[in-house]
C-alpha cells in the first residue's frame, strides 16, 4: 500500500527535505547550477506524478528520489558534451599578453553558491559541503569520468548507497557496479588535480581577507606572497590558463594595466570554498560586475596559501550569488574603457 494517494502535505513532508541533497547530486553529475536545478525540478515532477504508486517496501524515499535524479541526469548527459575548465584543454599559456578571446562553444563548469546547501546540523547536503564533495576540483574531476562511472562513484562513495542498491537503481548487476567504481577510482587517482580533491574540512584562516585586500589595492607583490610556487590561474570562458607565480602575477599586472587599479569585492561562499565577487570601476564612477573568483588553498610550511584561482568571467553569476548589479562610487574621475575581460 502506498504512503499517500496524492496527498500534497505528505509529499512535501517526505520529499522536499531531500531537495538540497538532490541538488548536490545533480550538480556533481552535470557541473552546472542551472542544469542541476532543472534536473531536480524534473525529479520532483516525476516523483509527484508517481507518488500514488510509490511503495516504501521496495525502496526508501531517499533511494527512490536518487534513482529518479540519477536517470534524469544520465538522460541529459546522453546529448551533452562534458563540462570543463581551461586547465583541461592542454598545456598552460606562456604569454601573459596573449589575446583573451572567450569561447562560447565550450561548456564550462560553473561555481555554485555554498548557501544552496545550507541546512541544519547533520543535514546530508551540509555534510557534503563539509567533506569537500562539492569543491570545484572534485566537480571537475567527476566531469572527466564517463556518465555511468560518474553516477556509480556518486551513489557509492558520496551518497553511500550499497553496491546492491546502486545495481537496482541503475538496472545493472553488482559486479558491473563494482567494476565501474574501480575504474572511476583509478581515474580520480590519476587526475591532475587529485591533490586539490579534499575530502575533509580545510582551515583557511584569514587568507581570503589577505588575498582580497591585496587584490583591491592592486598590490602584486602582496599577491605573489600569498601564492604557492606553481599557483594556477584560469579564466572561463577564456580558454587560456597560467601556471606559476611569475605567470600569475604577470597576468594580474596586465589586468590592472587594462582595467585600472580601482576595485571592490564582496566575499561569498562557492563550492564550500573561499570566493568573492570582483567589481571593476567603470567610466561612470560606479563599480560593475567583473568576475566571481574561487580560490583553492593549501597548507604550505604551516601557512595557508592560494594554489589556484578560478576566475569566472560571467556576469550572470552575480545574480546567482545574490550580489548587486552595481556598487556606487563617484568620488574619482572616469577610467579608460577596455574591451578585454
Amino acid at each position: 500500500m502506498s504512503v499517500a494517494s496524492g496527498a500534497s502535505s505528505t509529499f512535501e513532508d517526505l520529499v522536499l527535505p531531500f531537495r538540497r541533497e538532490l541538488l548536490a547530486h545533480g550538480y556533481q553529475m552535470l557541473g552546472s547550477v542551472q542544469d542541476a536545478e532543472d534536473a531536480v525540478q524534473e525529479t520532483m515532477i516525476r516523483a509527484w506524478n508517481a507518488w500514488d504508486r510509490y511503495d516504501p517496501a521496495l525502496a526508501s524515499v531517499r533511494t527512490w528520489l536518487h534513482t529518479i535524479v540519477t536517470n534524469t541526469c544520465l538522460n541529459a548527459l546522453a546529448s551533452r558534451k562534458r563540462r570543463m575548465l581551461p586547465s583541461g584543454l592542454g598545456a598552460p599559456a606562456t604569454d601573459v599578453e596573449q589575446a583573451l578571446v572567450p569561447s562560447t562553444e565550450i561548456p564550462w563548469v560553473q561555481p555554485i553558491p555554498t548557501a544552496r546547501f545550507d541546512g541544519d546540523a547533520g543535514d546530508p547536503a551540509t555534510e557534503l559541503v563539509r567533506n569537500g564533495r562539492v569543491r570545484l576540483a572534485f566537480i571537475v574531476a567527476l566531469q572527466r569520468l564517463s556518465p555511468r562511472q560518474r553516477s556509480v562513484l556518486i551513489l557509492r562513495e558520496v551518497l553511500r548507497f550499497s553496491a546492491a542498491e546502486v545495481a537496482d537503481m541503475l538496472g545493472t548487476t553488482t559486479a558491473a557496479v563494482n567494476s565501474s567504481l574501480q575504474r572511476a577510482r583509478a581515474a580520480l587517482a590519476n587526475d591532475p588535480r587529485a591533490e586539490d580533491i579534499v575530502l575533509d574540512e580545510r582551515h583557511e584562516s584569514d587568507l581570503l581577507d589577505r588575498y582580497t585586500d591585496a587584490f583591491v589595492r592592486a598590490d602584486v607583490v602582496a599577491l605573489r606572497a600569498l601564492l604557492v610556487e606553481d599557483a594556477v590561474m584560469e579564466m572561463p570562458p577564456v580558454p587560456l590558463w597560467f601556471r606559476g607565480r611569475d605567470a600569475f602575477v604577470g597576468f594580474m599586472s596586465r589586468a590592472y594595466r587594462l582595467r585600472g587599479t580601482e576595485w571592490k569585492v564582496i566575499h561569498v561562499g562557492a563550492n564550500g570554498q573561499s570566493a568573492f565577487g570582483a567589481y571593476a570601476r567603470a567610466d561612470d564612477g560606479q563599480y560593475r560586475p567583473h568576475s566571481i573568483q574561487v580560490l583553492d588553498t593549501v597548507l604550505e610550511a604551516g601557512v595557508d596559501a592560494v594554489s589556484r584561482n578560478v576566475v569566472f568571467f560571467d556576469q550572470s553569476l552575480f545574480a546567482l550569488f545574490g550580489l548587486p548589479e552595481v556598487i556606487a562610487d563617484v568620488e574619482t574621475g572616469p577610467l579608460e574603457e577596455s574591451t578585454e575581460p
